[in-house]
């Protein structure tokens, strides 16, 4: 087989995952309650974080999702017997026991989720044939690495790291403000035009132009940009900032694959209960005099809660589950229209009939890019001037996961993520999934012979033992995930983004409150803290205090449910 070609084993029709894989109870009207004291939309890490957060403080909590498991984009699927995470690839820092990222898992899992250590080195950049640098654990040996590949450039890698820890120090100023009461934002937003370093609301591009005019240098140390879905051009420093931070003491992978995490969160939420409802389709929040009480379900059931939290994103929240009158009340028009959707993407699933050990599959993420020009190549990506990817991420859990051999012995799993545009498929966005056609099914396979021709350059002794491979399009995650344009990574991670007021937890609709990954930043880690600042929001002061050192030493806050 040329690299080129289709792999011969391709199975096309879909087979569903298995139960283990499902997470949650299927909705049904008779299973749920009338009356929660809380109401989440949407299972993803910040709407099980809230929920979970309020649960360990006694609150009895119904989450709702609309997909056949819980988790949002840490769910996993089985195919043909194989397991693939759909966007928990690695997470960072988790080896640290003081890392609040840790403890708020570790609080909401009871310690029940665990985290295998990625190695000594957790990317491996490639740029064109001329640099292959691997980022090793650790801020010294990343700092030795990037000096020793950059000599002249010393000075330059020193002033990066301490602007990273700037602006690392200023997060949970910035984060204040997302679940301060409106009677404090004003002397919040005081403090923090003092406060706040300016590079916060820069661009990536623009910091680094400023620190050194060395383009390969910019494009290593700006390698991780498709984890926030923007290249340097376009993204804010924050964002960037803080994920380079969050990756340099490691990367870490969920022990049992990414399912484990919404999985160890369920028993939090039912203890106190409450449960997790899949196929629950919310259709809008229910509005009784200027106040949200409830929700109204596909079906028509009517259920009620004194809080409602939506954690499916500010679009689906302002554009479905509200009148428009209300969803303004939110975000004006003209507020709107200052954050917009983020880049779509390619996800191709490859399953190899050998173990990983056998394959000598790295750890170690793989991002390969044409060149060093990262912004110009995703403008010429976008606009069809070039098929060439401007990003080939790939990832290899199934060298990742010291559970997975127990669990599937004799195979190996790899995902490759690239960018997409949803316009390019969205012809077909109406017709059903898994019926849209031979035209349909040709341009992704044209796509897959491209990404997996990718693959294959890099790893060319794979190729015999290739067993299975399918390609999810921007089309697939809108689907199952409901994203309008089939993002990933909610809004686009701009300057305007993180200096949009009405970004917060609580909303003006009185009892109405977000969260997710819009409200604070993208990532597993990001939406997780999102969804505790929910709760504070909602907790008001003396609780909030209470459930922050709780999960700060770990330990349990009410014994018997909590009186609102």
């Amino acid at each position: 087989m040329t690299t080129t070609e289709m792999p011969k084993k391709v199975k096309r029709a879909p087979a569903p995952s298995p139960a283990y894989l499902r997470i949650g109870k299927r909705y049904r009207a008779n299973r749920v309650d009338q009356q929660y004291d809380a109401i989440v939309i949407g299972s993803g890490p910040g709407g099980l974080s809230a929920a979970g957060c309020l649960s360990k403080m006694g609150w009895k909590v119904a989450v709702f999702e609309q997909h056949y498991t819980a988790g949002g984009f840490t769910h996993a699927y089985g195919r043909h017997g194989y397991e693939w995470d759909v966007g928990v690839h690695y997470i960072g820092d988790m080896g640290n026991p003081k890392n609040l990222g840790r403890k708020l898992f570790q609080f909401l899992t009871g310690g029940k989720l665990h985290w295998a250590d990625m190695g000594e080195v957790y990317d491996t950049v490639f740029l064109g044939d001329d640099i292959r640098f691997e980022f090793p654990k650790g801020q010294a040996a990343l700092t030795d690495a990037l000096k020793k590949a950059f000599p002249t450039e010393q000075t330059a890698i020193d002033t990066y790291f301490k602007l990273i820890r700037q602006i690392s120090r200023a997060m949970p100023l910035f984060s204040l403000s997302k679940f301060a009461p409106s009677w404090l934002q004003p002397l919040v937003r005081k403090w923090q035009a003092h406060q706040l370093p300016a590079d916060m609301f820069a661009t990536t591009g623009d910091v680094l132009n400023r620190l050194t005019g060395n383009k390969k240098l910019q494009a290593v140390l700006t390698t991780q940009w498709g984890d926030c879905g923007l290249p340097p051009g376009q993204s804010s420093f924050l964002i960037h900032a803080l994920i380079a931070r969050h990756y340099l003491n490691g990367g870490y992978y969920p022990e049992g694959g990414a399912s484990k995490i919404a999985e160890t969160i369920l028993p939090t939420i039912q203890q106190r209960g409450g449960d997790v409802f899949t196929y629950a389709r919310v259709n809008n929040i229910l509005i009784d005099k200027g106040k949200a009480v409830g929700v109204e379900m596909s079906d028509g059931h009517r259920i009620f809660a004194k809080k409602i939290i939506s954690a499916v994103g500010t679009d689906l929240t302002l554009h479905t589950l509200l009148p428009n009158n209300l969803a303004v009340a939110i975000a004006k028009p003209e507020q709107q229209e200052q954050v917009t959707a983020s880049m779509g993407h390619f996800s191709v699933y490859v399953g190899l009939n050998k173990s990983a050990a056998e394959l000598e599959l790295p750890k170690s993420n793989f991002w390969i890019y044409p060149n060093e020009h990262h912004d110009d190549n995703v403008a010429a990506f976008m606009a069809g001037a070039d098929e060439t990817p401007p990003l080939v991420y790939i990832s290899f859990p199934s060298a990742k996961d010291p559970t997975w051999d127990d669990r599937y012995p004799n195979k190996a799993t790899i995902e490759i993520v690239a960018a997409a545009k949803h316009e390019w498929f969205a012809q077909w966005q109406d017709q059903t999934w898994g019926q849209r056609g031979d035209d349909y099914e040709e341009l992704k396979a044209h796509w897959q012979q491209k990404l997996m021709k990718v693959l294959l350059e890099k790893l060319p002794h794979i190729e015999p033992y290739i067993d299975y491979v399918e390609i999810a399009t921007p089309l697939s995650t809108q689907f199952f995930c409901e994203y309008r344009q089939g993002e990933i990574y909610g809004l686009n991670h701009t300057v305007d983004r993180f200096q949009q007021r009405w970004l917060r937890a609580k909303t003006p609709i009185k009892n109405l409150y977000l969260t997710g990954q819009d409200i604070l930043t993208c990532g597993v880690v990001g939406a997780a803290m999102s969804g505790m600042l929910t709760s504070f929001a909602i907790l008001g002061l003396r609780k909030t205090v209470t459930l922050k050192n709780a999960i700060e030493h770990e330990q349990p806050t009410h014994k018997e449910p909590a009186k609102l």
